[in-house]
Formats: structure tokens, C-alpha cells, sequence
């Protein structure tokens, strides 16, 4: 299973952005950010649509997942 927490991590640090700069671009709590990257909690679905679109990237890229090809 992927580490989303890891991923979620990489992209911010990848965007060179603080846990509260992003916090505030998507409108969430610096803690919620820290949780997720912890993974102590998921974020919604409209989170991690904000967060990919802010990367400009894929929901599975944003997750980790690669994509099988046929």
C-alpha cells in the first residue's frame, strides 16, 4: 500500500512550501496538513482535489499510485 502521507509530503517540499503556506492556499489548518503527512487521518476527497489541482498532477500521481499499463 502507498504512503500517501509521504507522497502528500513530497509535493509540498517538492513546491517549497511550508505546512502552513499550503494550509492556508487550500484553506485547512497547518495541523490538518501535519496529520495527513503523518498519516494519522485522510483527507477528504475535495482536499486531495484541491492539492492536485495546486500541483497541477494527477490524483494518483498526488497519492503514489502508478498506473498499470495494459
Amino acid at each position: 500500500m502507498t504512503n500517501y502521507g509521504e507522497e502528500f509530503k513530497f509535493h509540498r517540499q517538492k513546491a517549497n512550501l511550508s505546512q502552513k503556506e499550503l494550509a492556508e492556499l487550500i484553506h485547512t489548518s497547518q495541523q490538518n496538513i501535519s496529520r495527513w503527512e503523518k498519516n494519522e487521518v485522510e483527507p477528504s476527497i475535495s482536499f486531495c482535489i484541491a492539492l492536485a489541482d495546486y500541483y497541477g498532477i494527477s490524483l494518483d500521481e498526488l497519492v503514489g499510485r502508478e498506473t498499470k499499463s495494459n
